[in-house]
């Protein structure tokens, strides 16, 4: 690390005002900044200074996303072999499974940092460093069989008219990595929903060549099904026709987005979250209380199969467990007052499963929850923050 920090010290001068590359100092200090902590202080002002900066806290949110996303790489190649009905192992079903994936991760960071680095060049601004998280979170809540196309397009959908046009980050009303999948959602409907988008068939230099008897293979998630179930009994299959039972959706060994399928691996990532102070655990937890009350109050209504289903199951399905930890606490675009946060997260949870359960057309549920949320994030502050203050005035008034 020291012969990498005395090479950028060599080259800085370079990239300053005045130099030969000063053209590029936003690519230079963007790239300075990812491997090094900055030393610049403020100038003016009381401030504590430590050495996680924005960065940092970047890097703790990609690295609690990497238990989600080994296990997705593993669960896309595992649904893969199911459905060709071929056995294969450990090594054989995860290699297959990110040879699949890491496209989408590739062509997020591309066009995304591309975007980023391009508009911070033209104004002469640091680069933001939000799309690290972002860049991982969008192929995470994507299908596996959405055309890379489709992927650049909504990335740079999102970059520049959900983030860059308000001012980047920090300044971001809506979730960028949910408002690319809301895009894709309602630009290209057949490619995010229906049954043939959740398993890939795709042949990976020879891996994936037993699918040439198969063309297309439909298996509709676990919310699929209740979405459209009929009968007294609600009963969740999975690609071989084997009832699921709630372990199997816990571990997430089940059809569905790349990194939103298992509650096991992101609920380990969200400890590394909470435990760092980076999430907020009253939002996570007004999330699935949220859930959990609205699935309770459809329960004792139930005039179908999906209104009985109890709420721990919900928990388990679809992204809502990975909206709770990586979506709902985006403190950019989620509620930043102590109260707030608990309002907020409550709505989310309740929206989720009201949406998922009374709406057929949208049985996710969780993607539309957390946007609709964004909008009033700030005005639940605001409103807790007036809320205070009359409280206030009130106590000095009778102290008077």
């Amino acid at each position: 690390m020291k012969a990498l920090r005395k090479l950028l010290d060599k080259i800085k001068p370079a990239f300053e005002k005045g130099g030969k590359l000063s053209m590029f100092h936003s690519v230079f200090d963007g790239f300075e900044t990812f491997l090094f902590v900055p030393n610049r202080t403020s100038q003016s002002g009381t401030h504590i200074h430590d050495s996680i900066d924005s960065k940092r806290a970047m890097f703790v949110v990609v690295i609690a996303l990497i238990p989600a996303l080994l296990f997705g790489m593993f669960n896309v190649g595992y649904q893969h072999y199911l459905a060709i009905g071929q056995a294969a192992g450990f090594f054989q079903t995860f290699f297959w499974g990110a040879l699949a994936v890491l496209p989408y991760i590739v062509v997020s960071y591309v066009v995304g940092l591309g975007i980023e680095f391009t508009i911070a060049q033209f104004r002469g601004e640091e680069i933001h460093e939000g799309f690290l998280v972002t860049g991982m979170l969008i192929p995470l809540i994507i299908p596996i069989n959405t055309p890379l196309w489709m992927v650049a397009l909504a990335t740079a959908f999102a970059v520049i008219f959900v983030k860059e046009i308000f001012g980047g980050t920090g300044y971001n009303i809506f979730n960028v990595a949910l408002m690319a999948r809301a895009f894709l959602f309602f630009a290209y409907p057949s490619k995010m929903s229906g049954d043939s988008v959740w398993v890939s068939l795709k042949d990976y230099f020879g891996f994936g060549q037993e699918q040439a008897t198969i063309d297309v293979y439909t298996g509709a998630t676990p919310l699929g099904q209740a979405a459209i179930a009929g009968g007294d009994n609600l009963v969740l299959t999975g690609i071989t026709g084997e009832p699921l039972s709630w372990w199997d959706t816990f571990l997430g060994l089940i059809p569905g987005s790349i990194g939103e399928t298992s509650v096991l691996a992101i609920l380990l990532g969200g400890i590394l979250l909470i435990y760092t102070g980076i999430a907020s655990w009253k939002i996570i937890l007004s999330v699935f209380a949220g859930g959990a009350f609205m699935a309770i109050l459809l329960n004792i209504f139930a005039v179908n199969p999906y209104m009985e289903m109890p709420f721990w199951e919900h928990w388990c399905l679809g992204g809502f467990a990975f909206g709770a930890f990586f979506m709902a606490t985006d403190p950019v675009t989620a509620s930043r007052t102590e109260k707030g946060k608990w309002i907020y997260g409550f709505l989310i949870g309740l929206l989720a499963i009201l949406y998922r359960v009374l709406n057929p057309a949208y049985p996710e549920g969780m993607m539309l929850a957390i946007l609709f949320m964004n909008i009033f994030a700030k005005l639940i502050d605001y409103l807790v923050v007036q809320n205070n203050i009359k409280k206030r005035l009130k106590r000095a008034r009778i102290a008077q």
